[in-house]
């Protein structure tokens, strides 16, 4: 990958990230209480920019609803971000926006939840981690 792709991948997220909880002012995107501009990837020519979003709604229960109507806010708004985004980041031509929803954040949170009920369960039946006695006096360590 080219420095100059790298550098603009880095700028546009953060751009995005900015003019995303400033500048749009969709009920569907502000219904979320934390949108985060994951990762942009932009294509070898830089005209088109995949930019990947993670959701955490209000309410837990309504993650995916809500993930789903922030993705459709942001899709419409992307005519509207692409020029100030461009203009921001002094580029002759702004790239098109295509928003994702980032999924991997979310099974991160899953997976993290899973290892610690099985920790819980696991101590409740009395099986803690294993770890191994001290060595006696005198005695070398493996």
């Amino acid at each position: 990958m080219s420095q100059r792709k790298a550098r603009v991948e880095h700028a546009l997220r953060d751009v995005l990230t900015e003019l995303i909880s400033t500048e749009v002012k969709d009920p569907r995107v502000k219904a979320a209480s934390l949108i985060t501009v994951t990762k942009v990837e932009l294509n070898v020519d830089m005209a088109v920019a995949n930019v990947y979003i993670s959701v955490i709604a209000k309410n837990p229960a309504d993650n995916d609803h809500t993930a789903d109507g922030v993705i459709a806010g942001l899709t419409k708004a992307a005519g509207f971000l692409r020029g100030p985004a461009g203009r921001k980041l002094s580029l002759q031509h702004a790239p098109e926006l295509r928003f994702h929803h980032d999924v991997s954040v979310d099974i991160g949170a899953k997976l993290a939840a899973i290892v610690r009920e099985d920790e819980e369960k696991a101590r409740a039946a009395g099986r803690g981690p294993e770890v191994a006695p001290p060595p006696a006096e005198g005695e070398r360590k493996p």
